[in-house]
């Protein structure tokens, strides 16, 4: 009996320091937050210096100078303060708002390692424009979600077109591990691959903001804070952001 209570022991610290429910569990490696040849660190591991609070870009696209230094200062007072770095990752609380890269891009190739918790929901935004999804598939009301259940992260979810709402395979590793994206934007189309294996191929993001034009030119990289499925607040953990900007 004790030898029994002893592994049940083992099993339930295991279980309870799982990376997605102990912060203490979630830190860097010495390889991370160093880009390989051809690509720039969009996080440096330290800090969220070239990044700031998302403001709505069907929302920015309107505003004047004067009026977007305002709406940032209010994004930045509302948001930033739940995005902290612990221990070389980027994390969010699951509240807050999305964190958006300073500096708007157009065509690039796009490194970003990323974990949830159960019933996780988060996705990156490309030229401001939602998203390339990330979430826990499995636990999605099948009710609700008819497609897209168990199928898997790296969708284009919000096309209108249903098919690109559903990825080529299911890729992901489970919650509270971490997975990587590699993304590539080109003339507005977009190819992913989670975990190596490609997800999308080529596809067209829509203008979310305004269907009846073309994806714009360029805007910002965001990481999305969004509610868990069970609506409750889920934290996430980024790290290794590289990017490689190319002409058109």
């Amino acid at each position: 009996m004790s030898k029994f209570l002893s592994l049940a022991g083992l099993f339930l610290f295991l279980t309870s320091t799982s990376p997605a429910q102990d912060d203490n569990a979630v830190k860097a490696g010495p390889d991370d937050n160093k880009p390989p040849a051809g690509f720039t660190a969009l996080f440096n591991g330290k800090d969220t210096t070239g990044w700031q609070g998302a403001i709505d870009f069907g929302k920015r696209q309107k505003l004047n100078q004067a009026e977007r230094v305002a709406e940032q200062k209010k994004a930045d007072a509302k948001i930033l303060p739940h995005w902290t770095v612990v221990d070389g990752v980027l994390v969010n609380d699951g509240q807050g708002g999305n964190l958006g890269s300073a500096k708007d891009y157009g065509n690039f190739e796009l490194y970003v390692d990323w974990m949830i918790e159960p019933r996780g929901d988060s996705g990156i935004y490309l030229r401001g424009n939602p998203q390339v999804q990330i979430w826990d598939s499995e636990k999605l009301d099948p009710k609700q979600y008819v497609l897209e259940h168990g199928k898997g992260s790296g969708a284009l979810w919000n096309n209108r077109d249903k098919k690109d709402k559903v990825p080529l395979k299911k890729a992901d590793k489970a919650p509270g591990e971490w997975n990587t994206f590699y993304i590539v934007m080109k003339d507005g189309k977009v190819s992913v691959k989670l975990n190596g294996t490609l997800v999308v191929d080529g596809v067209m993001l829509d203008n979310y903001f305004d269907k009846d034009k073309p994806l714009p030119e360029n805007g910002p990289i965001e990481l999305q804070q969004h509610y868990r499925a069970d609506g409750k607040p889920g934290k996430l953990w980024f790290k290794n952001v590289y990017i490689k900007e190319s002409s058109k």
